[in-house]
């Protein structure tokens, strides 16, 4: 093993852990893959002269394989998918072609589509270094719900290279696309990052949102290569040529390096030999975070809600700052942060200023947060794909990582203590959607048809008739018509139907957490509105960032809740009940 030849301080520690007797007994499982070297290709020789220099200056003097074997893909003409491991250089396998077609025509444009307006914006900085190094004139501009209003409209005519996310695509840019007249007459590009998060109710509404750009882009004359870039699934070309409906070149075969990773699952120690008892998940977790910090081994940690988050946070800051640490050094992360507030954590985490970050899965995606060695998890998160997700994030630049899932007391985490095979042999799971199931299609066809009226047997769907589900439509009431002279559908009415429309079933609208009760006080964080009864309500601990505050008051109808510093030790937790209750009863099998 390599973990022998290795000095550094993770190496040391992984060294001492497996020769302690009574660590070793709170491992369930203990697995390990070797370090391998890098598969590597030459510069492709059509590579734009820019190009060529840009690279030589960053050091970099050949490729990976599927690096170039994307650029070539892409080049004659393919859609591509690239699924290939973590931090196995995806980002500039698409941007290859994408910067070698500016160099060659300046007007070109494509649209990066993120999954979160985090991704997007760490990837901006990514493709704007690159458009220096490359000495391109080209604005690469981000457009989302917190980009102002007085910038949109530069955005819309200055704009050659657009990031933004599948939520701005479905309400601000399709419905608006007289203005966005020049870039979709010139859009080639489209990239999909993260590809597999694309599944279930949100899948099936990104393939019909695609379908609605694809039919706009047309209308302008266009018609754009797809570019997807993904972690590893188990149907990766089914899900490529399902989002893209149509052929793609699949790229499996990962041509980067990786360091030696070490995966151990974890019991907490036991309390109690009689009756079981063991120590909390979180206590255990945070007993480890506090080991790495000790050692200087810079680490993320991930619990599955922001309750867990915020005690786990408190857990590990408290006792960190009693063994004379630096409490600056550990932060949390989640949904509810405000941006500045994410972004300055990211780069803190990138400048090696921030040594721990404990974050829900809103860290699980591919944001660069510097090179992390450790990663706790509290508790299975409910998929092999998200394990292998949240381990991902340490390791993508060391030579020597570890990923320590720490098992709780539940049924399936008592499962896997006793088969991890489970995990550690299994592949991800699939990513199935069906865009065609007529409730979410229908929405999408009123969509369709007021961007752009719907031609008689246009194949909007793939398994169902259009136009007969368009007159079901008509014939219930919807406000489409059909002109009898031509035939096309349009949508009559005065309102805007992707306002009505969430393509993640949550809506946008929050409830903002702001500190004392006088006007303009500092608003230190937010919920979402459907979480906000069960965690903002008047008496409420409300944790952030370590730090608690109680919930004075909460003004429904603002959207805001006032809170005050706490200095008590409690905390609250909702208790959420259900009761169902017959409301009719319309058909009763013979014999009951």
């Amino acid at each position: 093993m390599r973990l022998n030849e290795l000095s550094t301080p993770l190496a040391t520690l992984l060294r001492r852990w497996r020769q302690d007797p009574a660590f070793r007994r709170r491992v369930a499982s203990w697995a390990w893959a070797p370090a391998r070297e890098a598969q590597w290709a030459p510069i492709p020789e059509d590579l734009h002269p820019r190009w060529r220099e840009a690279l030589r200056k960053e050091g970099i003097s050949a490729l990976y394989t599927h690096q170039v074997e994307a650029y070539r893909a892409a080049r004659a003409g393919a859609h591509v998918a690239l699924f290939t491991g973590t931090a196995s250089g995806k980002t500039l396998a698409f941007l290859l072609p994408i910067l070698q077609a500016l160099c060659e025509d300046p007007q070109t444009t494509a649209l990066f589509l993120y999954p979160t307006k985090a991704l997007a914006h760490d990837q901006l900085a990514i493709l704007r270094a690159w458009l220096s190094a490359l000495r391109l004139p080209v604005a690469a501009l981000p457009y989302d719900g917190d980009t102002p209003g007085e910038v949109r409209r530069f955005v819309r005519e200055r704009g050659r290279l657009l990031l933004t996310n599948p939520d701005m695509l479905h309400m601000g840019i399709l419905p608006q696309h007289p203005r966005w007249a020049a870039f979709l007459s010139r859009l080639r590009f489209v990239v999909i990052d993260e590809a597999h998060v694309y599944r279930g109710v949100f899948g099936s509404h990104m393939v019909n949102l695609l379908r609605r750009l694809r039919r706009l882009a047309a209308a302008y004359g266009a018609s754009p290569q797809f570019l997807l870039a993904s972690a590893t699934v188990a149907n990766g070309p089914e899900l490529a040529e399902g989002l893209v409906e149509g052929p793609a070149h699949i790229i499996e075969a990962d041509g980067a390096p990786y360091g030696e990773r070490h995966f151990i699952l974890y019991r907490p120690p036991l309390l109690d030999a009689a009756t079981g008892l063991r120590q909390s998940a979180l206590t255990a977790a945070a007993g480890l975070i506090l080991t790495f910090l000790e050692h200087g081994i810079p680490t993320i940690a991930f619990a599955r809600s922001r309750m867990a988050v915020e005690r786990l946070l408190r857990m590990v800051r408290s006792a960190w700052v009693e063994r004379g640490g630096d409490p600056e050094e550990v932060h949390g992360y989640r949904g509810g942060y405000l941006p500045e507030e994410r972004r300055a954590i990211e780069k803190g985490l990138r400048e090696g200023r921030i040594r721990a970050v404990i974050a829900t899965n809103a860290l699980e995606l591919g944001v660069d947060i510097g090179t992390l060695e450790a990663c706790v998890m509290v508790g299975y998160p409910g998929t092999i794909a998200s394990v292998r997700q949240q381990a991902g994030r340490a390791g993508r630049r060391a030579p020597l990582s570890v990923a320590i899932l720490v098992l709780t007391a539940t049924p399936l985490d008592e499962y896997l203590a006793g088969h991890p095979e489970f995990l550690l042999r299994n592949s991800p799971e699939a990513a199935r959607f069906d865009p065609d199931n007529l409730a979410i299609l229908a929405d999408h066809l009123r969509c369709a048809a007021f961007e752009w009226p719907l031609s008689p047997g246009e194949p909007f769907a793939r398994t169902l008739d259009t136009d007969w589900i368009v007159e079901r439509l008509i014939a219930e009431g919807e406000p489409l018509y059909r002109n009898p002279t031509d035939g096309r559908v349009y949508f009559a009415a005065d309102r805007y139907p992707a306002q009505e429309i969430s393509l993640r079933t949550s809506t946008g609208d929050r409830v903002r957490i702001r500190l004392g009760g006088e006007k303009g006080g500092r608003v230190i964080g937010e919920v979402d509105r459907p979480s906000a009864p069960r965690l903002v309500h008047p008496g409420a601990v409300y944790l952030h960032e370590g730090l608690a505050y109680r919930i004075v008051s909460v003004d429904w109808e603002q959207g805001e809740a006032i809170a005050e510093p706490f200095e008590g030790d409690e905390i609250t937790e909702p208790i959420v009940e259900a009761r169902w209750q017959l409301d009719q009863e319309r058909d009763r099998r013979a014999g009951e």
